[in-house]
């Protein structure tokens, strides 16, 4: 277990200038649901996501990273992202750990935080057709606006592997 603490939004977008990605980040009031932050739709153009951080029974864990509203079935979803058996969601002091984010601030950026690449991370692929993705930058404060590509070319640059997989109904 790693003992450095999680990146800051700062060292995040630093990161993200670093390697050249166009990235804009709007503040706004904590969300923790997807419900909660409709209201931004009219301000944030682009697709919003939803995060999902599970395991499998040998505690191998996944984010998956797909559209606010799509459906994933957490009974299924395992022969698809090569989990050895059903998933469930994982305890939030693990998210902490390797995503450096609590419940409700579930990012695809988390993997930033995962310097011992203990998260497989997917994305799903009807998410990548929109022409901006939003995610929240390591906090439910804001939300930081990425092209899909880019959100890929990041994720390579943290050390881990991006699959893009139909996972969602």
């Amino acid at each position: 277990m790693s003992e450095v603490p999680p990146k800051t939004q700062d060292e995040l977008f630093e990161f993200l200038d670093s390697l050249g990605i166009a990235h804009t980040t709007k503040r706004h009031e904590p969300v923790f649901t997807v419900a909660e932050s409709v209201a931004l739709r009219d301000e944030i153009p682009g697709g919003h996501t939803k995060n999902l951080f599970v395991k499998d029974k040998k505690d191998n864990y996944f984010l998956l990273t797909v559209e606010e509203n799509a459906t994933v079935d957490l009974k299924t979803v395992h022969t698809i992202i090569g989990g050895a058996s059903k998933v469930s969601f994982g305890r939030p002091e693990k998210l902490m750990e390797y995503l450096g984010v609590i419940p409700g601030a579930v990012t695809a950026f988390g993997v930033i935080n995962d310097t011992e690449r203990q998260v497989k991370i997917i994305v799903d692929e009807e998410l990548m057709k929109d022409e901006i993705v939003n995610c929240h930058p390591l906090a439910n404060d804001a939300t930081t606006s990425i092209a899909p590509r880019d959100l890929l070319r990041f994720i390579e640059a943290t050390g881990h592997e991006p699959l893009v997989l139909k996972v969602t109904s």
